[in-house]
């Protein structure tokens, strides 16, 4: 896991999976997501994956190991020559494994007053990140998983599939090879697109999300002016502690505020308030950014030409 990370820790119970068929509910997970809308009441029309990406758990001549083009993505961005989107954009056509373990449904008392196991169901596994969200771990390959959870069932689906499980689920982070030399979270937007099959834009990289930004701080005279960049949790380890620019659970964009001189704390704090609230009503942001960090700056810093 990515440093801001590895506090995540499984909900579920670490029991045996066994080898039985998958409960009705967590077939319609892996199948889909349960509503025609997603959380901000966007339709998940055009997620459907049908033909031979509707198989659950039968890649014919399937090895086990990571899909090559994750793969490469992957050492492109440790090698900082790729990007985030490159990363998620390899996602669209990978097959992933989703852990699912043996769960105690009902327990029963047994000889000497010991209980006994008198049912136990199947149950996808989920992960609570540092911040409180649920996360859905996922494995480029079955070697990964096993060594993350020995007694896991491996589920082979195709990665849109996982997403759209991610959303029915209630999570809102997908958590890749958690355990291994690199872990690489895909943040709520990114997961969204990924489950609809539609290319991702980080927010820190939308030109059109920027401008909206800006249109809004134009009725407050204080402000001279917007810029959006990274923010400081885009940015994850390695676990031999190499910075990857990218794969981070942390914030994801940073605004940037240019101020007049003279405003004092109290002022500061309500400007703010405002433009968060302001931000929080427009769908562009809703959709589009995972998590923020407001940076203040004055304008009399500002570099000036060169």
């Amino acid at each position: 896991m990515p440093q801001d990370s590895e506090q995540a820790h499984s909900h579920q119970g670490q029991h045996g999976a066994g080898s039985r068929h998958l409960p009705g509910h967590i077939a319609a997970a892996l199948a889909g997501a349960g509503g025609a809308t997603d959380s901000a009441g966007q339709p998940w029309a055009g997620r459907s994956l049908s033909g031979d990406d509707a198989r659950i758990h039968n890649f014919e001549d399937d090895d086990g190991t990571a899909d090559a083009g994750y793969v490469t993505a992957i050492a492109a961005l440790i090698n900082g020559t790729g990007t985030e989107a490159d990363v998620v954009a390899s996602l669209a056509t990978a097959r992933v494994f989703v852990p699912v373990v043996a769960q105690l449904a009902e327990e029963a008392a047994g000889l000497d007053g010991l209980h006994a196991d008198k049912q136990a169901d199947m149950a996808l596994v989920t992960l609570k990140a540092p911040d409180g969200r649920k996360a859905m771990p996922v494995f480029t390959s079955a070697a990964a998983l096993e060594t993350w959870h020995g007694e896991a069932r491996p589920v082979a689906v195709y990665a849109a599939r996982a997403a759209l499980s991610a959303v029915s689920e209630g999570a809102q982070l997908l958590v890749l090879d958690p355990g291994s030399d690199f872990t690489f979270v895909v943040r709520r937007p990114a997961m969204w697109a990924l489950a609809q099959q539609r290319d991702w834009t980080p927010s820190y990289l939308d030109d059109q999300l920027e401008s909206a930004l800006a249109s809004t701080v134009s009725a407050f005279r204080t402000v001279r002016r917007l810029e959006t960049q990274p923010g400081a949790g885009v940015a994850s380890l390695t676990a031999d502690g190499r910075t990857v620019s990218g794969g981070g659970s942390g914030p994801e964009l940073r605004v940037v505020l240019f101020l007049e001189d003279g405003l004092d704390a109290v002022a500061v704090q309500t400007l703010v308030a405002q433009l968060n609230e302001a931000w929080a009503r427009m769908d562009s942001f809703a959709e589009g950014v995972d998590s923020i960090e407001v940076k203040l700056q004055r304008a009399a810093q500002e570099p000036g030409p060169h």
